[in-house]
């Protein structure tokens, strides 16, 4: 399995992702981009200093300048990227994945992301053919602490948040480097903390807030404490889980819609990106508040790209990513946890009063199958329901007045993702075990 991906680089430690290796993503991003300097930053993962030093000086090697952020959430080092005039840069960071993984998330500059179709191939290839010249002057590294300023831009996005109780599950993560101060600078706004060391080992659970059963410590909290909601970052703080008063998960897509109720009152009209898995719920709301709804295929690199283009506000995928135009076009856990706060006390609403009323459509949720033939599998549906409306944006997608299915290929395993929405219950339940006919018995992801 390569370990260079769709959206990023990622893979364990040393077997597939060592200094050697490190070094030579340096130097090839740093040929790449013809860079003269680039900005870098790490999570607390127990590898990630030594992977830093080591991409850092690949860096160096080929004459460029390096400012070095040090340990960084992923947000915040995009916010060093669109800040500080530079190239582009990157985070040493395996985001959600278990403790063994390490990996880089990079940017070329006003920090737009690099995918496999932006550069990532490229830099495989570079670091393949190997045999780098190191330049007649080396780089220079700058150490620069950028947590200050960045602190001050998230804070500044509050607005009149109504004093209440809040627990946050850090997962031993990033969040928990930044977020604790950009809560405390909220009056009246209390926060009840889990698991808010740094520690690259994950010690009480996976640092992957789309894993329900990850959940479950915040939902406990939030009852003990009777709490306003709960929220959980990911490893690298780059994403954020919601659940409401009773504990319940709300889910990402209707956030998006609850985000965009903010976000369009500020900027009458602009878009609205959401990803191809949202409920219809998602661009119903949309077009309601005047917004116009952009649908896009999944992965971060195309959403911010679409973003720009077509003049979006900010948006969310339902991964628990959300988007934001007013802070250079990326994704950000924390911000999205104030943005909702602010849109809560702005109405006067619970979670739960603000989002169960979204709770219009009955969905499968992502399910997950194992198989062979992708290619063979999604043609068979187009066959299947070939009266429908049917586009192949990302994997196909059947739609019909009263229900829809998307099944896309994973860009990184054998997998089949399924998303299925109906208008009710029944004929959910009828055409999920329509496409189980299929696609097979269902595999835990």
């Amino acid at each position: 399995m390569s370990i260079f991906k769709a959206y990023d680089i990622r893979g364990t430690y040393p077997d597939q992702i060592d200094a050697k290796t490190a070094f030579a993503i340096g130097a090839a991003m740093v040929q790449f981009l013809s860079a003269k300097r680039l900005v870098v930053g790490r999570d607390m993962r127990t590898m990630a200093p030594e992977i830093q030093d080591a991409v850092i000086e690949g860096m160096l090697t080929m004459g460029c300048d390096v400012v070095d952020i040090g340990l960084a959430s992923t947000p915040m080092v995009y916010y060093g990227i669109g800040k500080i005039p530079c190239d582009g840069g990157l985070a040493v960071t395996a985001s959600h994945n278990p403790k063994q993984y390490i990996g880089f998330k990079l940017c070329k500059k006003e920090a737009r992301p690099m995918s496999g179709d932006t550069g990532i191939k490229d830099i495989e290839r570079l670091v393949k053919q190997g045999g780098f010249q190191p330049a007649a002057r080396k780089g220079k590294r700058d150490f620069v602490d950028v947590k200050k300023d960045w602190i001050e831009h998230i804070a500044g996005f509050q607005k009149g948040i109504a004093p209440m109780t809040v627990c946050v599950d850090y997962a031993n993560g990033m969040g928990a480097n930044e977020s604790p101060q950009i809560f405390g600078k909220i009056p009246g706004l209390k926060v009840v903390p889990l698991y808010d060391t740094l520690d690259g080992t994950f010690p009480n659970h996976e640092a992957n807030p789309l894993k329900e059963s990850n959940l479950d410590d915040l939902r406990a909290s939030v009852k003990k404490h009777k709490a306003a909601l709960g929220l959980s970052f990911d490893g690298d703080a780059d994403r954020c889980a919601f659940v409401d008063e009773e504990g319940r998960t709300v889910h990402a897509d209707l956030i998006t819609v609850l985000l965009a109720r903010g976000m369009l009152q500020r900027h009458p009209g602009k878009g609205i990106i959401y990803d191809l898995r949202s409920s219809k719920v998602v661009p119903e709301e949309i077009v309601k508040l005047g917004g116009r709804p952009v649908r896009e295929r999944v992965g971060h690199s195309f959403m911010k790209e679409t973003m720009r283009k077509t003049d979006c506000i900010g948006g969310g995928e339902l991964s628990g990513h959300f988007y934001f135009a007013e802070n250079f076009y990326t994704d950000c856990g924390v911000l999205a946890a104030v943005l909702v706060l602010n849109q809560l006390s702005a109405e006067k609403k619970t979670l739960k009063q603000a989002a169960d009323p979204l709770r219009k459509y009955f969905g499968t949720g992502e399910v997950n199958f194992k198989v062979a033939d992708k290619d063979g599998l999604m043609k068979q549906i187009e066959r299947t329901f070939q009266d429908a409306k049917i586009d192949w944006l990302d994997g196909i997608t059947v739609a019909y007045p009263d229900w829809w299915v998307n099944v896309r290929p994973s860009n990184t395993e054998p997998f089949l993702r399924m998303c299925l929405e109906a208008d009710t219950k029944a004929l959910m339940e009828q055409k999920r075990d329509a496409l189980f006919a299929i696609l097979g018995h269902p595999v835990d992801h």
